[in-house]
């Protein structure tokens, strides 16, 4: 089963391919947030390079949020754009998985820590057993102090990761002792670590149609909330 998935939900816009047997390819790029011009020539150069067409494209698997509204909606469009030509189905996956899903195996709390502005952090927990992502706390968009307050009495690990760090990691290091901020080339969004998600919910069927997946965004952005 091939499928390829994109994510476009922060600065990274990322394409990867990935089936049963392996990840035929994966293209990241990490400068400036120009996804409308980037995603299209990244799946045709992964797609020709992989040796593949888009019509031997099984499964579509979207990282649909949160992160950056623009980001998501141009590639939600683009995924239902390829399901619908081809009437195949699609997978969502969230940001804050895929993101978990770069240190598979961490022997603790996995804390994917996105930048949501206004102080506030796009954040879940996550744990790995048997090498299974395991959901501890829902997306969910917080105020650095709430976030602290859940993780205060945890004595396991806790890996941070996420665009977020720059911003919050001081504060998050110095709150949590057993806290662990990963390496840099650990901590952005790539297409594959949310590729593993998207395989293996469509091998058990785990799948939508291109008209019932939307980007989540969690909260409404800023000028939708200054119109109320």
């Amino acid at each position: 089963m091939n499928t390829l998935t994109i994510d476009t939900s922060s600065i990274v816009a990322s394409v990867a391919i990935l089936n049963e047997e392996k990840l035929i390819g994966e293209m990241i790029i990490n400068h400036q947030k120009k996804h409308s011009e980037k995603l299209m020539i990244s799946v045709d150069h992964l797609l020709t390079d992989g040796g593949l067409s888009i019509k031997d494209i099984d499964v579509f698997g979207i990282v649909s949020g949160p992160g950056s509204f623009t980001g998501l909606r141009i590639g939600m469009a683009t995924i239902k754009g390829f399901a619908q030509a081809l009437n195949k189905p699609v997978v969502g996956v969230s940001t804050l998985e895929g993101l978990a899903m770069n240190i598979p195996f961490a022997n603790g709390l996995v804390c994917p820590i996105l930048d949501a502005q206004r102080n506030q952090t796009y954040t879940g927990a996550f744990h790995f057993e048997g090498g299974h992502l395991v959901r501890d706390m829902e997306d969910s968009v917080l105020e650095i102090d709430v976030l602290l307050e859940f993780l205060k009495n945890r004595k396991e690990p806790i890996y941070f990761l996420g665009d977020g760090l720059p911003r919050f990691s001081e504060t998050l290091l110095k709150a949590c002792p057993t806290g662990v901020s990963v390496p840099n080339y650990l901590n952005m969004n790539r297409a594959s670590s949310a590729a593993a998600l998207v395989l293996e919910r469509a091998l058990k069927g785990k799948v939508s149609h291109y008209r019932e997946i939307e980007p989540v965004y969690i909260r409404p952005s800023y000028a939708e909330e200054h119109k109320k």
